[in-house]
């Protein structure tokens, strides 16, 4: 008889994946169980890999012929076809990881504990089952568990059958895990990650997110996810989100939302913050002055070269934003003083350091009224290959910028953030 092959979850979710010639498939980020009201242990029936172009597909573990050595070996072709999580199942990490349940102590006491983590087992032809679960004891709840020999806060390890609850779902259950596990990603990695979660399982993951990396996820999502975090969030936390969030997206999200709620979320919000939301709420979101930001990198005539370089690089700056220098008299801050003309990014690469910007002004790139169109401000794009505008007012003051990144989100179809991975259609393959 074969000896048994046993995994953990949170182990066998940093394993790279490679095919039987040695070639890496991709990286495991999950596994997908089943629950049965007929069998005490659940079926681990496949993992989810990332796969190159950050799409998670799913690997039936019929297909898994070893997970030793750290590394997962399969066989046979992997489906392309994005992952997409059936009614039946559950997702170990993004779903069981934290939950609390009731495990059966060796003396027979049940208590309170946290799932921390869950033990996997291959059983000959009877496929992969769940069949131990990590847990930690809850130290908040009394107990008789001092005189039973274990303490609270204690993590062992329980086998399947001495756990009750697993399958149901917990009030307030942690994301501490499930965060971990996904640190690498990028934000609009993890917000489909995040969509495809339960709305219940989407509120927990965004609470356990901090303000930034909360904002820059939303802006990822499709709108009525983006919605439904805000709304579910305390009014201080969700003006601090929108705070933290690029203007024009914390604009258009507010514009989904009731007026009063628009007003309770703009009170709470700093002044200067509110105050540039405002101005954008006034115009129509298919204009200059909807889709601009009112954030973008502004700089004095006099300002050298060296000083524009070191502004472009900071790291908060998207790609689209950097590439452009707006030069203004002062003020500064939107709406500025007089617009002069703007600096591309390659010309700031060619020109000595010391150099003002003022003296390398390209001032052909003709300002966009806050009423230009939405037809109009691509076609303008489009005409000069430009990554950015200047939005200004009659009296020739920057009121904010256009990128073509934010032209695409609007042009594109109202869910293309959701079929953004549904490139590669083939035949899918039979789950279990």
């Amino acid at each position: 008889m074969s000896t048994p092959t046993r995994a953990f979850v949170g182990r066998l979710s940093e394993l790279d994946v490679f095919d039987p010639l040695g070639d890496k498939v991709g990286r495991v980020r999950d596994v997908v169980v089943t629950f049965s009201a007929s069998k005490a242990r659940p079926r681990a029936i496949g993992l989810v890999v990332e796969v190159p172009g950050r799409r998670r597909v799913f690997v039936p573990m019929t297909r898994v012929t070893s997970v030793e050595g750290g590394q997962v070996i399969t066989t046979g072709l992997v489906n392309m076809r994005r992952f997409e999580q059936r009614p039946n199942e559950t997702l170990v990490v993004a779903e069981l990881l934290e939950r609390t349940v009731q495990v059966r102590t060796e003396d027979g006491d049940i208590a309170t504990a946290t799932v921390q983590d869950v033990g996997i087992e291959q059983l000959g032809q009877r496929g992969w089952n769940v069949t131990r679960v990590a847990v930690r004891l809850d130290a908040s709840r009394p107990s008789r568990l001092g005189r039973l020999g274990r303490r609270r806060g204690e993590t062992f390890v329980a086998t399947i059958e001495d756990v009750v609850g697993l399958r149901t779902a917990s009030e307030g259950q942690g994301a501490a895990k499930l965060l971990e596990t996904y640190e690498d990603l990028k934000p609009a990695d993890l917000a489909e990650v995040i969509h495809d979660l339960s709305p219940r399982r989407r509120a927990e993951v965004a609470a356990a997110l901090t303000d930034e990396r909360l904002a820059d996820v939303i802006e990822e999502l499709p709108e009525d996810d983006q919605v439904e975090i805000l709304v579910g969030l305390e009014v201080a936390r969700a003006a601090d989100v929108l705070e933290a969030m690029e203007p024009d997206d914390a604009a258009d999200l507010l514009s989904e939302l009731p007026p009063e709620r628009q007003e309770e979320l703009l009170e709470k919000m700093d002044a200067d913050e509110a105050a540039d939301l405002r101005r954008l709420l006034m115009y129509d979101e298919n204009t200059a002055g909807g889709l601009m930001t009112t954030e973008p990198v502004i700089l004095g005539p006099e300002a050298s070269i060296a000083e524009a370089l070191a502004v472009v690089r900071r790291q908060e700056l998207s790609t689209a934003l950097a590439c452009t220098v707006f030069v203004c008299r002062p003020p500064l801050e939107t709406p500025t003083g007089k617009f002069l003309g703007v600096v591309h990014i390659q010309r700031l690469l060619r020109e000595a350091p010391h150099q003002p910007i003022g003296g390398i002004l390209d001032k052909d790139v003709e300002p966009l009224p806050p009423t230009a169109t939405l037809g109009q401000v691509t076609r303008t794009l489009a005409t000069y290959d430009l990554v950015g505008m200047p939005v200004v007012d009659a009296e020739g003051h920057l009121l904010g910028a256009v990128t073509v990144d934010d032209v695409l989100d609007h042009i594109l179809p109202d869910d293309w953030r959701e079929e953004r991975h549904d490139v590669v259609a083939h035949e899918e393959v039979r789950r279990g």
